[in-house]
């Protein structure tokens, strides 16, 4: 297994849409930025439903203000750009080190599998103790690193993926 650099990146994301929107000011020597899409879900009172079946409510993010995440806050978010990863690939979202040194911690749910197409879902929590964090839609939030596989799985994502085509924020599934 290999990782993609910098013109692989660029050309797979002209060629098959790898990443969209593409902006090839996004694209590092070994990586690719997303950015932060513009809902995001908080959580609602689950009225003594088991935590697992807590309702989800959808939050539009300030264009101005921006979304205040309290710290211990918890949010599922999303990126804005639509991802296709081909058979012969996977993916990792890494959370960007401006964002961790301010505070947002990923919560390690970062692995894209072969055939995944659709927006990821980002699990974010403010681990500051007394500071809220702001996040602001199109912020560059992490960066999405690809790999070679050795060979083509037999059965990719898009047969045996929950979230195959999702867009948004989107809640677990199970």
């Amino acid at each position: 297994m290999s990782s993609l650099v910098d013109f692989q990146i660029r050309n797979l994301c002209r060629n098959i849409g790898l990443v969209e929107p593409f902006d090839p000011e996004m694209v590092n020597p070994a990586s690719i930025d997303v950015t932060l899409g513009g809902i995001i879900k908080v959580e609602g009172r689950s009225y003594g439903r088991p935590a697992d079946r807590a309702r989800w409510i959808n939050h539009e993010i300030d264009s101005d203000k921006g979304f205040i995440l309290p710290p211990g806050g918890f949010i599922l978010a999303h990126t804005n750009e639509y991802v296709r990863i081909p058979n012969n690939l996977e993916s990792n979202f890494q959370l960007k080190s401006s964002r961790g040194r301010e505070g947002i911690n990923h919560l390690l749910a970062g692995y894209i599998d072969p055939g995944f197409k659709g927006q990821i879902t980002l699990e974010l929590q403010n681990v500051n103790n007394r500071h809220n964090v702001v996040l602001k839609k199109g912020m560059r939030i992490g960066q999405l690193r690809f790999h070679t596989l050795s060979e083509i799985p037999l059965r990719s994502y898009a047969v045996t993926g929950r979230y195959f085509l999702d867009e948004g924020a989107v809640a677990s599934k199970g």
